[in-house]
């Protein structure tokens, strides 16, 4: 579970245009996709030349599509690569139905993937995302080429102690009680608190980085819908630790059939770094990359070595692919 918008770090490349309010990073466009009953903003990198293969970002818990730029960046030349916010996260407006089950985020993704006609793609989650991708990945095979999860929040039976108040959240009422409880708070100051939380380092980000993300975090907070959104969601992903049989979230993990990267970092207050092991093993034939300084968003604060690990991977699959036609 990530917790609202992260700013960016060091080592991206730094948003140097506007949409509207909305950043973006050189290189980025945005677009709205608009559904029967679904609005969802997405945001993309045209592709650096024809025929390279589709990849979609699914971000976490109060993120948006703006945590993939880095390493959306970075695989410019291999990937045709989009990112969604999910409703009622980034851009895009909350679901009609005040649904944010992880079933519910999968639906809308799968309805996206559907519609455009880009499956199978390479497909991304953290945290949430990672959740929801696992789903996409189990129940839609045939839309998912491969699948890289950065810290996905998959059932943890002894949850971490500094996970415990995004999983409050969780419960009815507490969205009007955060509400009140952190009325004096300025949006530097949750910002700062959202850093701590989520970067391995929070020294990473600039202050040209942290200063777009107060920004960010002051229109997030004047939104009607800001809390809600966090804490039915956040009452999602209890709900589908709670799931058994074949719709558990670990039993669709053994489902997925798509060549699996997992990337999980030693130093993540969220999702626990002893489910390294347990999520490389669920995943039939996954490789596992461990970045000890990393936190919970490894793909912003080390994109570089993200993208690495994934282009290993893409490389590999294409081989596999060339010699089971040979």
């Amino acid at each position: 579970m990530s917790s609202t918008e992260l700013p960016g770090v060091r080592s991206t490349v730094e948003p140097n245009s506007q949409v509207g309010a909305v950043r973006v990073a050189e290189g980025e466009r945005l677009r709205i996709v608009t559904l029967p009953g679904l609005e969802l903003n997405v945001r993309f990198r045209p592709p650096v030349r024809e025929g390279l293969p589709p990849a979609l970002f699914v971000h976490g818990l109060g993120g948006s599509s703006q945590n993939w730029s880095a390493l959306m960046e970075r695989l410019a030349g291999a990937v045709d690569a989009e990112a969604v916010d999910l409703p009622g996260f980034g851009w895009s407006p909350p679901p009609a139905d005040r649904d944010y089950s992880v079933t519910a985020l999968a639906r809308a993704v799968i309805r996206h993937l559907d519609a455009a006609g880009r499956g199978p793609v390479h497909l991304f989650g953290n945290s949430l995302g990672g959740a929801v991708s696992t789903r996409i990945a189990a129940v839609r095979p045939d839309l998912v080429r491969t699948l890289t999860l950065v810290s996905p929040a998959l059932p943890e039976l002894r949850v971490q102690r500094s996970a415990v108040p995004t999983a409050l959240l969780a419960l009815p009422g507490m969205a009007t009680l955060c509400t009140r409880l952190t009325r004096g708070l300025t949006a530097e100051q949750r910002t700062r608190g959202v850093t701590a939380l989520c970067y391995g380092d929070p020294t990473r980000v600039t202050p040209e980085g942290f200063g777009w993300a107060v920004e960010e975090m002051e229109r997030r907070m004047a939104l009607p819908y800001f809390w809600d959104a966090l804490a039915r969601s956040s009452r999602g992903i209890v709900d589908a630790y709670t799931l058994g049989g074949q719709h558990g979230l670990w039993r669709q993990a053994q489902r997925v059939l798509a060549p699996t990267l997992l990337v999980y970092g030693g130093r993540d207050q969220l999702v626990s770094y002893r489910m390294a092991r347990k999520a490389a093993a669920a995943f039939r034939g996954s490789r596992l990359l461990c970045l000890p300084e990393a936190g919970h968003v490894a793909m912003m604060e080390y994109p570089e070595v993200v993208a690495a690990a994934f282009r290993e991977l893409l490389h590999d699959t294409d081989r596999e692919a060339e010699d089971g036609k040979g």
